[in-house]
């Protein structure tokens, strides 16, 4: 009886080293060898099979068998050659040669056919092939993912009656075994520890199977009325249950079918393990692991998707949760499931909203290495540092250094780059991109929680958030009410923290205060001291290539310290506000760089130091003056610089640069008109000579109502008097135009907005005073947004964001600074006019055509800008309406 089962548990020869080592074969040359000879032997035995099962009563009883009682499922297991070959079908059709023919049941009663179908189906429903119950003909190991399960079939010759029960019994088969390859396969290290969970609390769920599974054979192998009726009775209920985990598994791996998933799987399996471990030594990974370890998973966008992990497994659960919530058995499974795969994640929350740190396990004391997997909905830009803020024009700190994977953001509609496909075209992002729907309304007050927090580490303030275990509510899951209020509480305590440091710890509106005496120059004369002294008004004069910085940065540090500047340059705290101060040189001027912002629909994101191209622009810096490059720039130290970001530190500058452009054009018709005032414009003309007398200059439009009066008119006014008053004339309205310009802007424009500015921060101060209270009617967020938003309402309103208005604007101020260049010019043809005999009609005839040059360039220019104002205030901005009536007045200046 023994000989007989020989060929299935061939015993090892004693010297089997010693034939191994004289036959001088490989270990893989030697195995398969001898596994060839065991299959030969197996085919010659199953030749008999049929003469076998004749008399049944006459079979070998396995505990008879010696291998059997030593190793139960030895003689049901496939060897490697069989395994790796293929299996035979049910009619001897399999792919592959290790398994012969099944034996015919057609001769077998049915009490017997049932017993024997029992046994096979107690190890088919384990994942074992059986006897009678065998893998399906169509089924081979080599070209079937196992995560679609096995797939068995009955012996045809089996009666009728027990073969329909048994076709209802073999999808539990089929479940099984996908499910114990999905955990396999998905407890390895790189799925994640979301997908850990799942497959932890899947291996719990199949204990139970096992449980069952151990129950079923012991009442088979103990009773003799155990049938195949009460085996479909016992796991009729588990069916149901492992269909649905199996379903659960189909639609998670459903990612890794894709095309380039399965080119890179390929890759990877080609590379064997020596040239891994080579590759790993030298430094080299491999390009699944460098796309995991890419720039903030950025190049994800242009790669595949990858398997389900992190929020896309929670997505798909309370999805599945959602559509089968009318079957109470699936609720509770899919429920209880969601619960256990989603404390990892509850767990990386926690520790973000509440320690502000990207962290793995919950309760890390030695800080985290991140989050690793990717599976966290908020990712951290490393290569992205405070120390960036000296020079980062788009607040790419605060937008990049912690952001949402999915790429949304609260200051921008627009998605940011590096997001990955979706799986489907207006699909779910994949892995840690797919924020679950239970936290999609919360997730932009967990990134700023987390944001909040890692500001007040940086500032080397300890975190103490909450660690009780009721924290997070992991009892009620990630969708209960405690869930949401603890993630609305960690917000709030990040938030009032982190209001509480800007606005009473640094100071913050006493900052933004100096910024407004400093680049508005309101409540401070240190401007017009520093343009009060001639050496100033000298070097503001001179090209850009011919002045020194530390000359001009010198001047201006004289004129900070003699005005009321000094005075408040320092704090109760003693913080220091003068230090950040420093002069520097555009290499444009501000209205062609406003211009090509307002042209190109572009942001203000260049640096007053940092070249804006164009194909002469060295001639352009050649022509260049001081008083057109003139910058102001501030620093602040962190964390200030998150409001005061070089973002609006470039809104202060173009503020500054305007008003001083006023300022300085404004002061030079001041002098023009001291100038003005002496003796040669004051003389009268006695000459004699007049319009009538002789061949003279054609009057004017601005002179014609009075040449053309009639006979009653008054005598006519000399030629030079006539010019000497329009010269005057031109000149006062000029100034008057700068002026109404200059007091719009200031009391029309900055004031109005800045106490408004100030009126919100002094309501957020006073409501975070009492200890750190929790700041309900604003938050830091809402800080940074008002203060840029107070900036552009002045940019807009002072007229520097429209082209239409932009235009004609600096047209007229350069054109009243240019008049202003000549004012020596128009004394000394006053005095030469004056000292002439006569009127010389060429000298005359010049006069008038300088003048009116400037006159026509003047008029056209200011009704065009006037047009468009009233334009610009019946469509879009009516702040302008006051400087309606001041450009009224301008007309009747004179």
């Amino acid at each position: 009886m023994s000989t007989r089962m020989d060929p299935y548990t061939t015993p090892r020869p004693r010297s089997s080293t010693a034939r191994k080592n004289k036959l001088t074969l490989s270990s893989k040359q030697y195995n398969k060898i001898t596994d060839t000879i065991a299959s030969v032997r197996r085919g010659r035995l199953n030749d008999d099979g049929e003469h076998a099962l004749q008399d049944v009563e006459e079979l070998p009883s396995f505990i008879s068998e010696k291998s059997f009682i030593s190793a139960p499922l030895n003689s049901r297991v496939p060897s490697t050659s069989s395994a790796t070959t293929g299996h035979a079908g049910i009619n001897g059709k399999g792919k592959g040669k290790g398994k012969g023919k099944v034996p015919s049941l057609d001769k077998v009663p049915v009490e017997v056919q049932e017993a024997l179908i029992l046994e096979d189906l107690l190890f088919v429903l384990t994942g074992i092939e059986g006897t009678y119950v065998t893998y399906h003909a169509d089924y081979s190991p080599e070209d079937e993912n196992p995560l679609h399960g096995i797939r068995f079939a009955v012996s045809s010759s089996l009666d009728p009656s027990l073969r329909d029960l048994v076709e209802r019994m073999l999808p539990l088969a089929t479940y099984y075994t996908s499910i114990i390859a999905f955990i396999e396969e998905r407890s390895h290290q790189s799925y994640g520890l979301v997908n850990h969970a799942l497959c932890a609390a899947m291996r719990d769920m199949l204990r139970d199977y096992h449980t069952l599974m151990s129950q079923l054979e012991h009442a088979f192998t103990s009773s003799s009325a155990f049938s195949l009726q009460k085996l479909w009775f016992y796991i009729h209920p588990t069916l149901h249950t492992l269909s649905l985990l199996s379903s659960l598994v189909a639609e998670l791996c459903a990612a890794d079918e894709s095309p380039e998933s399965s080119g890179e799987s390929d890759d990877e399996s080609e590379t064997d393990e020596e040239e891994r471990a080579r590759n790993e030594a030298l430094g080299l990974a491999s390009a699944k692991k460098l796309k995991q370890l890419g720039n903030d998973g950025e190049a994800n966008g242009s790669s595949s998707a990858g398997p389900a992990i992190g929020g896309e497994v929670l997505a798909i659960l309370h999805a599945r949760k959602l559509q089968l919530s009318g079957d109470p058995s699936a609720l509770t499974l899919y429920t209880d499931l969601l619960r256990a795969a989603g404390k990892p994640y509850s767990n990386m929350l926690e520790n973000w909203i509440w320690q502000g740190r990207l962290g793995t396990f919950k309760g890390d004391a030695d800080g985290s290495t991140g989050d690793i997997y990717s599976e966290f909905c908020v990712k951290e830009a490393r290569g992205v540092d405070k120390g960036i803020l000296v020079g980062d024009y788009t607040d790419e700190y605060w937008e990049r250094r912690f952001s949402l994977r999915d790429g949304s953001s609260l200051s921008s509609a627009r998605l940011k780059a590096g997001v990955p496909q979706p799986r489907t075209p207006g699909g779910r992002l994949p892995g840690g991109s797919c924020i679950p729907p239970f936290l999609e309304p919360w997730k932009h007050k967990i990134l700023l929680a987390g944001k909040y927090l890692n500001v007040l580490q940086e500032c080397g303030i300890a975190v103490h958030g909450r660690q009780d275990s009721e924290a997070m509510g992991n009892a009620d899951g990630m969708d209960g009410e405690k869930f949401y209020k603890s993630i609305d509480s960690a917000y709030g305590f990040a938030n009032s923290s982190l209001v509480h440091l800007l606005l009473h710890d640094q100071k913050l509106l006493m900052r933004l205060r100096y910024l407004r005496r400093l680049f508005f120059g309101a409540e401070s004369d240190w401007l017009s001291g520093f343009l009060a002294t001639p050496t100033v008004l000298t070097e503001l004069r001179k090209p850009t290539q011919s002045v020194r910085l530390s000359r001009l940065q010198g001047l201006a540090d004289g004129a900070f310290a003699t005005s009321g500047m000094g005075n408040m340059s320092k704090d109760n705290l003693g913080h220091s506000y003068d230090e950040g101060i420093r002069i520097e040189l555009a290499k444009t001027t501000l209205y062609e760089w406003l211009l090509k912002i307002v042209n190109v629909n572009g942001v203000i994101g260049a640096g007053p130091g940092e070249e804006e191209g164009g194909h002469s622009e060295e001639n352009e810096k050649e022509k260049l003056m001081v008083c057109d490059a003139f910058v102001l720039d501030y620093n602040v130290p962190f964390p200030l610089s998150l409001v005061i970001s070089r973002k609006t530190i470039v809104r202060y500058q173009f503020l500054f640069r305007f008003l001083l452009h006023l300022r300085l054009v404004q002061s030079s018709l001041c002098s023009m008109w001291v100038d003005q005032k002496g003796k040669t414009w004051k003389a009268p003309y006695d000459k004699g000579s007049s319009v009538k007398g002789g061949a003279s200059r054609p009057p004017s439009r601005a002179t014609a109502a009075s040449d053309d009066a009639g006979p009653d008119a008054p005598p006519a006014i000399p030629q030079v008097e006539r010019w000497r008053r329009r010269v005057l004339h031109l000149r006062a309205k000029m100034l008057a135009f700068i002026q109404h310009v200059m007091a719009f802007i200031t009391y029309e424009v900055l004031e109005p907005n800045w106490r408004k500015l100030e009126a919100k921060l002094s309501s957020l101060a006073n409501s975070t005073a009492n200890d750190k209270a929790r700041a309900k009617e604003g938050s830091v967020e809402e800080l940074l947004r008002d203060h840029v938003d107070f900036l552009d309402t002045c940019l807009k309103e002072s007229m520097l964001t429209s082209s239409k208005l932009l235009t004609p604007l600096s047209k007229l101020i350069t054109t009243c600074s240019t008049y202003t260049q000549y004012s020596k010019t128009f004394s000394k043809s006053a005095e030469d006019a004056a000292n002439e005999a006569g009127d010389d009609e060429s000298k005359m005839e010049k006069r008038w055509k300088f003048l009116e040059k400037f006159e026509t360039n003047f008029n056209h220019w200011f009704n065009l800008f006037q047009h468009y104002v009233r334009f610009c205030v019946s469509s879009e901005n009516g702040a302008l309406l006051p400087l309606v009536s001041r450009l009224e007045s301008v007309q009747t200046t004179g």
